[in-house]
């Protein structure tokens, strides 16, 4: 798969313009993550065509928007104010850098350490309310409520030596986030219909027993007549349920539409912004800028699932890294 998508997110990138037995193995790519047997919907590779390409244009697309890597001094934090509101201190970034498992992994497989080290840097933003102190004018008011942000769970993605490499490794990512994102809709799907399917067969056994006299039951005929209208009323409704999901002819199909749906709107399911904040040295939230207050802005990446991620492209030594990491 990486030679795959090497070849489609190349340099050359044309929107649209891939090679149709590129387009052809990212359609087996999403049928392989979701579900293999699609393969029985006639038709499928045409059906799923223009959605794959349609999410390859969105991941190439939100990718490139990253903005250039900024380069961290594992020595210092230096005066970059991104960083300094990503890391409380040296030593937590230092100790993000050479702990994080993905990098460790990269050193310990490249037969020699690049000069430059590019991935990306992903975390979470929290801001929780505190009460604190603030001068107005000559007088310190205290209980003031404040909003401050901090950064958790950093974790660096896809590195490599090059950022050319780096940039279609996410873009692969983003692909595959996709395909993960439909198989989890497909899985609640079939999740849904076991559901309904074992409330039916429940409630047709209760209702068959009440229909013929109370069989089974202790005290054979004193079965309540006034149970069976309701009991037939939730087996229509869940009847109706299992036809909108699909009957047992048609569920690849259905699982394929919703496929189908996720790579074909992919701006609904995975989609980037700009988050700017202005922040104090300390990390709370202010309404102008100052001498030690500053105006942030940064890539989120949000999904439908609602999770969402701060992103950083960096660039880091690989001899510094290396040296930490040791």
């Amino acid at each position: 798969m990486l030679r795959l998508l090497q070849s489609i997110f190349g340099s050359e990138e044309i929107k649209g313009g891939y090679p149709e037995s590129l387009v052809k193995e990212a359609i087996e790519r999403a049928v392989d993550g979701t579900d293999p047997w699609l393969r029985t919907v006639s038709g499928y590779k045409k059906k799923l065509r223009p959605a794959v390409i349609r999410a390859i244009d969105h991941v190439i697309a939100l990718v490139d928007r990253l903005p250039p890597p900024i380069a961290v001094d594992l020595e210092r934090r230096g005066d970059d104010p991104l960083l300094k509101a990503f890391f409380i201190s040296l030593d937590e970034m230092r100790k993000v850098f050479g702990n994080d498992r993905n990098l460790a992994g990269f050193l310990r497989e490249a037969a020699d350490v690049p000069e430059k080290i590019f991935a990306l840097l992903a975390m979470e933003k929290n801001e929780k309310v505190i009460f604190g102190a603030e001068l107005s004018g000559d007088i310190v008011v205290r209980d003031v409520p404040q909003i401050t942000v901090s950064f958790e769970g950093h974790r660096l993605i896809d590195p490599s030596g090059d950022q050319d490499k780096t940039r279609r490794l996410l873009k692969r990512r983003a692909y595959d986030h996709l395909i993960s994102l439909a198989l989890r809709r497909i899985t609640m799907t079939k999740m849904e219909r076991k559901e309904l399917e074992r409330r039916h067969a429940l409630l047709q056994s209760k209702l068959n027993i009440l229909q013929r006299g109370g069989w089974g039951f202790e005290g054979a005929g004193s079965v309540d007549s006034s149970d069976i209208p309701g009991l037939e009323e939730q087996i229509g409704q869940i009847e109706a349920q299992l036809l909108e999901i699909g009957g047992d002819d048609r569920m690849f199909e259905v699982y394929l539409d919703i496929l189908i749906e996720v790579l074909g709107r992919p701006e609904e399911h995975l989609w980037g912004k700009k988050e700017t904040l202005i922040l104090d040295s300390t990390g709370i939230k202010r309404n102008q800028v100052a001498s030690n207050v500053h105006e942030l802005t940064f890539p989120e990446l949000l999904n439908s699932e609602g999770r969402r991620f701060v992103l950083l492209l960096v660039a880091l030594s690989g001899e510094e890294l290396r040296r930490i990491s040791g």
